[in-house]
């Protein structure tokens, strides 16, 4: 059996960690960053190496994992000051497993190609569960060769892995995932205000109708948490308006109408706007303002 390549991972947040764990648990040669130090402790305490630098980080990686924040973060820690293609990169592969802009990882991947490295872009969904579970889908473009080489790192983090095009393929169709995301975030707080106003058990509403046609990943994970109140997210507000954001733009750039996303989005801004960016992107409901909404 050929040995496990080693690995770098860049952004230990609320994805990260948990994607980190699960390759350190595959037994890769782990090494992990982040911006802010302390969030990488917990994994220290598992044994899992820290790295003191981005380019320490990535001198001593054959393949560095990136799960950040925005298309910004990526380009600093890529190409900014002391960042990963500052030192010799030939022949190391880059994932980047961050929602970034799909036109942007165009110019990453060619800028990363002079120096002699490959990109693949993989942004992920099923939330801070799927990213503990190791369950989570992953959409990648690239070029077949470098998937093939991160076949395992992938399998490590995810139960699906689906070669979906060449760059920025990954990030397009991570954007159309945040778009039924999103959509089923609204039609879920429509239908669960509905039911409250109606004077309906939201319990065994969702009993009801969460194994028929109306059922879905959104209703059978989150519905349960906005039953009980439970702001806890799997993912933010804030994050999930970062990509519906990099929606919009793109819908822009192609000339195509997004009509539930700009609702969603409008929805999402109140809540920021009220100081709840960081809550899960399940209390959408709460924007509503029906009878008998959740609190």
């Amino acid at each position: 059996m050929a040995a496990k390549e080693s690995i770098g991972f860049i952004g230990t947040g609320i994805m990260g960690a948990g994607m980190a764990r699960n390759l350190h648990k595959a037994g890769f040669p782990l090494t992990v960053w982040n911006r802010t130090r302390e969030k990488t402790c917990p994994l220290a305490e598992e044994g899992i190496s820290v790295s003191e630098s981005v380019r320490a980080l990535v001198d001593a990686s054959a393949v560095v994992v990136l799960c950040l924040g925005d298309t910004p973060d990526v380009e600093a820690v890529l190409f900014g000051e002391g960042g990963a293609a500052g030192g010799d990169i030939a022949g190391k592969l880059f994932v980047d497993c961050s929602t970034v802009s799909p036109e942007a990882t165009k110019v990453f991947a060619a800028r990363l190609a002079e120096a002699g490295a490959a990109l693949l872009d993989a942004p992920v969904s099923g939330g801070s569960e799927g990213a503990t579970k190791g369950t989570l889908s992953i959409m990648v473009g690239g070029a077949a060769d470098d998937v093939r080489r991160a076949r395992s790192v992938f399998e490590a983090m995810g139960k699906t892995v689906t070669h979906v095009g060449p760059h920025g393929a990954g990030q397009m169709v991570k954007l159309v995932n945040q778009i039924l995301v999103a959509g089923s975030m609204l039609a879920m707080g429509e239908a669960l205000n509905f039911a409250r106003a109606g004077g309906l058990d939201l319990g065994t509403v969702l009993a009801a109708v969460k194994d028929g046609a109306a059922g879905s990943w959104t209703l059978s994970n989150r519905g349960p948490q906005v039953i009980a109140d439970d702001w806890r997210p799997g993912f933010t507000i804030d994050l999930q308006q970062k990509d519906l954001r990099l929606v919009r733009e793109t819908a822009d750039a192609l000339g195509v109408p997004t009509f539930g996303t700009d609702i969603a989005a409008s929805l999402y801004r109140v809540l920021q706007r009220a100081g709840l960016g960081a809550e899960g992107n399940h209390a959408l409901i709460k924007a509503l303002g029906l009878p008998g909404s959740c609190r």
